[in-house]
């Protein structure tokens, strides 16, 4: 399997692949942030996320795939803080704020600060088309958080300050993929990356997540939060595993762009799945956002 990847990098039968999977990891990532915005507390959704997937992890890191060469475990120890920063940020956000205002902000800082890190780390360089696609798809993401900001009738008290936070986080969403995009590249194998990637990653905020519960007056029942956690471990696997891979075989910034189309499917979610209101012209913000994604595939 290892092989194969490897041997479809820079062709186009990747760049394929690499589109498929983007796109996965964006109806998949707007999946992930429902379950952690869900309705548990976000800190014990994610320590009960990230338990479920560095378990899952542990036996084929340890045990499976060719261990990391000495090299790495900077770039793990590096990747771990900066994952750490990016969760706490979301949690916080998700606690201030709706899932349909927070998650537009958080995806659509993302791909624009991305795309610069690309160039600057991997000297990647869009095509003018491409550039207005870019600018498509943003002004879709942040003219679906206006409307929310003007139009939301909930938690308007910390509106400004779940906002704030959003765009905080979207900062750390790129920093993270233009650095996981240099560490699944800087290992023979991608999967000695993902699942030494995933053990590490989920090793940290289960003890706080914990400790939260622990200090609840209410707790919730253990069962179903940890049934939660292993149905996002599986999605965060599938996911985050899928857009890792699409920056290995293809470019860095066309992948990180192609995922913000999970603002289309976070705003049908948080519909169907959360009730939250969602009108027409969220869906002609949808809808822009998803000819943005479509420019920028076309024009590279």
């Amino acid at each position: 399997m290892s092989d194969w990847l490897i041997s479809l990098e820079g062709t186009e039968a990747g760049h394929t692949l690499a589109l498929g999977l983007a796109l996965m990891a964006a109806f998949l990532h707007a999946v992930f942030g429902a379950l952690q915005k869900g309705r548990h507390d976000p800190w014990l959704s994610r320590g009960a996320i990230d338990a479920s997937y560095a378990l899952m992890a542990a036996p084929f890191a340890l045990f499976v795939v060719p261990w990391p060469e000495p090299h790495m475990w900077p770039i793990f120890a590096t990747a771990w803080v900066i994952h750490i920063l990016y969760k706490c940020l979301q949690a916080m956000a998700y606690t201030k704020g709706s899932y349909t205002v927070v998650y537009p902000v958080v995806r659509g800082t993302g791909p624009l600060f991305t795309v610069i890190g690309a160039y600057l780390l991997f000297g990647e360089v869009f095509t003018a088309p491409q550039w207005i696609g870019v600018a498509v798809l943003l002004s879709g993401i942040f003219g679906l958080a206006a409307y929310n900001l003007r139009h939301l009738e909930t938690n308007r008290d910390t509106l400004v300050i779940a906002l704030g936070l959003a765009v905080a986080t979207g900062l750390f969403v790129a920093l993270y993929t233009t650095y996981d995009a240099y560490g699944i590249r800087a290992t023979a194998d991608p999967f000695t990356f993902l699942a030494w990637f995933f053990m590490i990653d989920g090793a940290a905020l289960p003890f706080y997540a914990f400790l939260r519960w622990r200090a609840m007056i209410h707790r919730p029942a253990p069962g179903p939060l940890m049934l939660r956690g292993f149905t996002g471990g599986i999605v965060a696997f599938l996911s985050f595993g899928a857009i890792m891979l699409a920056t290995r075989l293809d470019k860095v910034g066309e992948a990180a762009v192609l995922r913000e189309t999970s603002t289309v499917f976070a705003a049908l979610i948080g519909w169907l799945v959360l009730k939250e209101t969602v009108g027409p012209r969220r869906i002609a913000l949808m809808a822009l956002i998803a000819s943005g994604a479509v420019i920028v595939e076309m024009g590279g």
